[in-house]
Parts: structure tokens; sequence; C-alpha cells
């Protein structure tokens, strides 16, 4: 079964049909496909705008939604990977307080904390276009549209896709805009 977290958006055609975490989306998705073996149903991932495949195993998502938690520490989350650096800057990382593995998290967060906007809207940008190009690629302005969307213009943005479904361009809009639709990026 595929534990996925984050918020998820699914279409049956150019209607949403759900909203919210992976298991209220998923439910929706087989329930529409149940119903209709032939429906056009897309799952999107709201942090990439990216199609999410839907998993058979997640059919049965509402028994494990029911299951009790674990006992025991959780998992950190810790990942180990490689990093190359010069001799100097190992020496200078060595030197510091708590070693090379507690400095870096703290560089890392203190970068994100600094480009934390420009970050979040670079993301969002390309989580509308991710969701844009899937479900508005064929329909009328969509090139006006994309360069209106890389060119930061609302206005624009808004008078290409007044002819799209309104719930496509609802879903441009909440991906673009995440904290007013609580439906984009880390909303």
């Amino acid at each position: 079964m595929s534990e996925r977290s984050g918020r998820f958006v699914a279409f049956k055609g150019d209607s949403r049909l759900a909203q919210g975490g992976w298991v209220e989306v998923s439910r929706a998705a087989w329930r529409a496909l149940d119903a209709d073996p032939t429906a056009p149903i897309l799952v999107f991932d709201c942090a990439t705008g990216r199609v999410a495949d839907l998993d058979p195993r997640d059919r049965g998502l509402e028994a494990a939604a029911a299951e009790p938690a674990k006992r025991g520490r959780p998992k950190l989350g810790v990942v180990a990977r490689e990093v190359t650096l010069l001799p100097r800057h190992w020496d200078w990382l060595a030197s510091q307080p708590g070693g090379a593995s507690v400095t870096l998290r703290k560089l890392v967060e203190t970068a994100r904390k600094a480009g934390a906007g420009a970050d979040d809207r670079r993301a969002a940008r390309d989580a509308a276009w991710g969701f844009m190009q899937t479900m508005a690629g064929d329909l009328p302005g969509f090139e006006a549209a994309s360069r209106a969307l890389f060119a930061d213009d609302a206005s624009g943005l808004a008078q290409q896709m007044a002819g799209w479904p309104a719930d496509v361009r609802a879903q441009v809009l909440g991906l673009l805009d995440p904290g007013a639709s609580g439906q984009g990026v880390g909303g």
C-alpha cells in the first residue's frame, strides 16, 4: 500500500472530484472508476502539479486508516548521502560545535528560511504549470496563459484562462495562491 503525504486533487474530465489528503482523494477516484471504468480520472499532487498514479492496493485504505498507530519512537527521517567538499571545507566543518552533520543541517535550515518566499513562489508556479500542461494543454489560450504565468502576469493569466472550465481555472489559481484556497503547495 502506498503511503503518501501532502495534498492531492482528483479530476473527472474537467470537473474536480475531491481534494485533500491521499486517502480521501484516492477513495473518491476509485469510487468514480468503479462507477464508470472508462471515466477520465486524473489525480494530481498539489505540491508538484504532476499526475499521481493510483495504486490498486490503495483500495484497502479504509482498513489501513483504521489501524491504531504503532508504539515506539517515530522515524526521524534522517537520510545518509554523500557530500563532496574540499579539504578546507571539511576542516572548517570539523571545527564547528556539533560536528559536520549538525553544522550542515543548520546551514541548510538558514538557507531555506532566507529563500523561503522565492522558493515557495517558484514551487507554486511550477505546480500550476505542471497541472496546466496536463489539463489545459489543448485549450484555447494555453500558450499565452503559459507566457503570462512565467511572466508573473496575473491579469494576463486570468484573461487567457477565461474560457477554460471553471474547476481547471480555479485549480490553477489555487496552486498559485495556496494560502487563499488551501489546495496548493503546503496548504
